[in-house]
């Protein structure tokens, strides 16, 4: 499936990007969670809403055209510039007094954190052989989610209880220098596949006509809602309504995120072996959308009975995130940065969509029902995941 234009031994490489990857993650979700309430000091909920959607228009428009720039200066270059142009505006954010600059930074970062995971991609699929696809996903995805358990930990902490949410940002922008060397260090003459050539109609055209990609991208649309929704809004949720302080919110995190590293390893390992995607990716969205409803019913602040429901909604999306990317992953080639594009956009589409519903769904219920709302959007993921043609 994939050439392998390197020195280094492919096995080698493989964990080195896992590396990369688990220090991008890193830098990524060290300040996620608190970003809509450091944001929130300066925006009221609607305006907040804007600056979410404003980052997701520009993260679509960045992904339109970047296979572009790829084919052109190469994934190593971008990927590059990228980590250059993430450390200026992190040191940005740190720095910034005015509320406009703050908020047109965070919608720049937006789009790069996306690019740069794009360009992650590429450099791990050019070293995947079709035989262990779901393996090496499955390997590669539990080991950026080992650092969703302990970056909201250290974010938290680092908030405590000053609420100096800045905090977060300087221990993002201290990932980025050994994110930048690493990338520096073993990918200088990296090879580039010779990637298709499409416009962006011509891009939707290609999508289009693969009934599969359409009906996983739908699906993988719905779980970057949840994912979106629940990042926003759910920690504003824990700490204003339930009246959680921040450590309080960074335990139920962690103990929330432990199914990504915990199963996803082992389930890619299956979907090689034995069992067929769609089922387990349906039997995901199932459990989550069912758990994130109960969720709404919850009126005591109990660490341990949120922490609980919340695991059971991750142990659903967990699931269906392994069998979607293994099962793209199965049916794309490296060459074709533009559907990889197309698969990472709909990371940003959902942050345009996600505070759309809450703005349309407060309009007519609180925010405690607007669990149900998501939880029941989860649920319609299951009509494109079992009408999808299994690999196996």
């Amino acid at each position: 499936m994939n050439t392998e234009p390197r020195s280094l031994p492919k096995s080698h490489t493989i964990y080195t990007i896992a590396i990369i990857g688990f220090i991008y993650t890193m830098h990524l979700v060290l300040p996620m969670y608190s970003n809509s309430s450091f944001l929130s000091l300066f925006a009221d909920e609607t305006l907040l809403g804007y600056i979410y959607m404003a980052g997701a228009a520009v993260s679509i428009f960045a992904f339109l055209f970047a296979p572009s720039f790829i084919r052109r200066w190469g994934n190593y270059r971008i990927a590059m510039f990228l980590v250059m142009a993430q450390i200026a505006i992190f040191y940005g954010l740190i720095t910034a007094t005015s509320s406009t600059t703050i908020a047109i930074l965070f919608i720049l970062q937006s789009a790069i954190i996306s690019l740069i995971g794009l360009t992650l991609d590429i450099f791990l699929e050019v070293y995947t052989d079709s035989a262990h696809v779901g393996t090496v996903r499955g390997m590669y995805t539990a080991t950026l989610n080992a650092s969703w358990i302990i970056a909201p930990l250290i974010g938290t902490m680092l908030i405590g209880n000053t609420n100096n949410f800045r905090n977060t940002y300087i221990a993002a922008l201290a990932m980025l220098f050994p994110l930048l060397y690493l990338i520096y260090r073993n990918f200088p003459k990296f090879k580039d596949p010779n990637y298709m050539h499409l416009s962006p109609w011509q891009l939707v055209k290609h999508i289009g006509h693969n009934k599969n990609w359409v009906r996983l991208f739908t699906a993988n649309t719905i779980l970057q809602v949840f994912y979106a929704w629940m990042t926003v809004y759910s920690p504003i949720y824990l700490n204003k309504t339930m009246g959680f302080g921040w450590e309080s919110i960074g335990i139920i995190l962690t103990i929330m995120l432990l199914p990504f590293p915990l199963i996803q390893y082992p389930l890619g390992k299956l979907a090689d072996k034995k069992y067929g995607e769609k089922e387990m990716m349906a039997m995901g969205f199932a459990l989550m959308g069912l758990a994130t409803i109960v969720l709404a019913f919850i009126k005591v602040p109990n660490i341990a009975l949120w922490a609980l429901v919340l695991f059971v909604t991750r142990v659903g999306a967990a699931t269906a995130e392994v069998m979607m990317e293994t099962y793209f992953f199965k049916t794309v080639s490296s060459r074709d940065s533009a559907a990889l594009g197309i698969f990472r956009i709909t990371r940003p589409v959902s942050y345009f969509i996600a505070p759309a519903i809450t703005m349309i769904g407060l309009l007519f219920t609180t925010n405690q029902y607007m669990f149900i709302v998501i939880g029941v959007i989860s649920l319609l993921a299951l009509y494109p995941t079992l009408t999808i043609k299994d690999t196996n």
